[in-house]
């Protein structure tokens, strides 16, 4: 199958066809170049994608623990990886199939050109052939009519008996003269026509055929060509394949390692204050006034009259102001994190005492390290000074007792921690107990005892929280938000507590939060904290009645 011995008159429809075949290329060319900006811009898109939601970390605090947050940033790394094989692929296409195009059909298009030229000229030199074929064939037919009129003319003239000789004469010479330029155009056509079969036969079996098979090989080399780019276009996707699917594995890995479980226990870890739960509410029994009246066994003291405060009234700068369970102090973290709640300030404190043994133990090794260089130096002279490492010996010394003393300080601190932890748990115990005990002054008849040795022993332990006296010293006083009644003595013994005697009337400065404890002002300004079943409160903002704590 040759083009040139098949199609050696379709030379026209091979030009068009040889100039669709690199059309075609261009198109190819063109859908490659599409291609490989919609993977650029993929991969770009992904990689903006991952950068908007990765975490900005500007800190260990802000580092993510949860299981699931780790899984979806762990995705996301994998996600930046895809992208950087989209990438690859990219630049594989780029430079393996679309450049590899542009230059091959840059080259086509030339040959092409080349190939079309040298046809074109062996057609038009076939045609100049034709032409003088045909001109010479022209010649000999004019040559031969007029060398026939010619003998037309002397044959007339021959016959005549009027004709002169000369005219005869004449006659013939111009029949000779003709048919001599006959012969000559017979010979010329001869020639020419032979020359032109000749040309004919060179130029369709031997010209032609050979630019058509020039033609047909590129046009063969182009298909090849492309089928060659199909397979690189492929085979730049099919190796990221394998990395491809890693990055798929990784967030399969991802998504497998999230666990509820260990993210409720980090919550936890979080957010666990340290303190315990409120105790029960006592049963308060106000129906006690009643059988002390009607009672016969026991003698009343008249209660003095309390005049009734406006609780509106805000009072002068109180002595000490305590931070308890609610409300936190104010102001940047304290070095010890006394800010922070106990079971917070203990983790802080052990975490960063474990960094600084870590430390610790870097700067033993380091000091291990240059005495070992010292003892080299020193063994071996021209090895080095062993004097040019004292400095940094001496340097080394001293980080690691200001480090040991930073542990020892941090130590201190949560030791501390853990001490008020174990005490408020054993508070809260006697809070419950004494609860019970008050209850129990009630006798079973009705009968309302006065033992004082009993009174005194109805006591409850408050929160002690001394450490945070000194920053509250300088804070506005609270505002009153209510007021209340004793209904039972209580004696203060306690630091941070307000004693109060049984009827007392006092400003209420801060409610309970929950540990059975409210905070309360005297008139003179001395203020602390008291019992809640201890006292009737009524507070300010209830409007429409009095809120009563039973």
């Amino acid at each position: 199958m040759s083009w040139g011995t098949e199609l050696w008159d379709q030379f026209d429809n091979l030009e068009k066809h040889t100039q669709w075949g690199l059309d075609f290329l261009d198109k190819y060319a063109k859908f490659v170049k599409e291609r490989l900006e919609i993977e650029q811009n993929y991969a770009k898109q992904l990689r903006n994608l991952v950068k908007k939601f990765c975490p900005k970390r500007s800190s260990k605090e802000e580092e993510p623990r949860f299981t699931s947050c780790i899984a979806f940033y762990n995705i996301l790394n994998e996600l930046n990886d895809y992208a950087g094989q989209r990438e690859v692929v990219a630049e594989e296409i780029g430079h393996r199939v679309y450049a590899e195009i542009m230059k091959y059909s840059y080259e086509l298009k030339a040959e092409r050109k080349s190939h079309l030229q040298e046809g074109r000229r062996a057609q038009q030199y076939l045609e100049m052939c034709m032409k003088q074929m045909d001109s010479s064939k022209k010649k000999f037919e004019r040559e031969c009519r007029e060398a026939e009129k010619a003998q037309q003319t002397y044959e007339r003239l021959d016959n005549d008996a009027n004709a002169t000789k000369s005219d005869v004469e004449k006659a013939k010479q111009q029949l000779n003269l003709r048919t001599h330029m006959a012969d000559e155009s017979k010979n010329e056509y001869a020639a020419q026509l032979q020359n032109y079969n000749a040309e004919q036969h060179k130029h369709f079996y031997i010209v032609i055929p050979q630019v058509y098979k020039h033609l047909q090989e590129m046009d063969e080399r182009r298909t090849v060509k492309l089928s060659e780019c199909y397979k690189g276009f492929a085979d730049a996707e099919r190796k990221v394949i394998p990395i491809i699917s890693k990055c798929l594995e990784g967030m399969v890995q991802a998504a497998k390692s999230v666990d509820e479980r260990r993210d409720s226990q980090i919550v936890v870890d979080c957010f666990k204050s340290g303190f315990e739960p409120p105790g029960d509410y006592p049963f308060e029994d106000y129906s006690q006034h009643i059988y002390r009246t009607v009672s016969d066994g026991t003698i009343s003291t008249p209660k003095p009259e309390v005049t009734r405060i406006d609780p509106k009234i805000t009072m002068g700068k109180a002595k000490g102001k305590l931070w308890l369970f609610g409300k936190k102090p104010k102001g940047p973290a304290l070095e010890d994190f006394s800010h922070l709640p106990p079971e917070q300030r203990r983790k802080k404190l052990q975490q960063r005492i474990d960094e600084l043994n870590r430390e610790l133990q870097k700067e033993i090794d380091q000091k291990e390290a240059l005495n070992k260089m010292k003892d080299v130096y020193e063994k071996s002279p021209q090895m080095g000074d062993p004097s040019s490492l004292q400095p940094k010996i001496a340097e080394t010394m001293s980080n690691i007792e200001k480090l040991r003393t930073e542990i020892q300080k941090n130590e201190a601190w949560l030791s501390e921690v853990e001490g008020k932890v174990s005490q408020r748990s054993e508070r809260r115990h006697s809070a419950e107990a004494n609860h019970l005990v008050a209850q129990g002054r009630e006798s079973p008849e009705g009968s309302y005892t006065e033992d004082a040795n009993q009174e005194g022993r109805i006591q409850t332990q408050p929160p002690v929280h001394t450490e945070f006296d000194d920053e509250f010293d300088d804070d506005d006083p609270l505002p009153a938000i209510g007021h209340c009644k004793a209904i039972y003595p209580f004696d203060g013994n306690n630091e941070g507590t307000l004693a109060m005697k049984e009827g007392e009337v006092m400003y209420i400065i801060e409610e309970d939060k929950g540990d059975g404890w409210t905070r309360a002002r005297r008139q003179n300004g001395e203020e602390g904290y008291v019992p809640t079943s201890y006292i009737d409160v009524t507070l300010e903002k209830n409007s429409k009645g009095a809120v009563t704590y039973i």
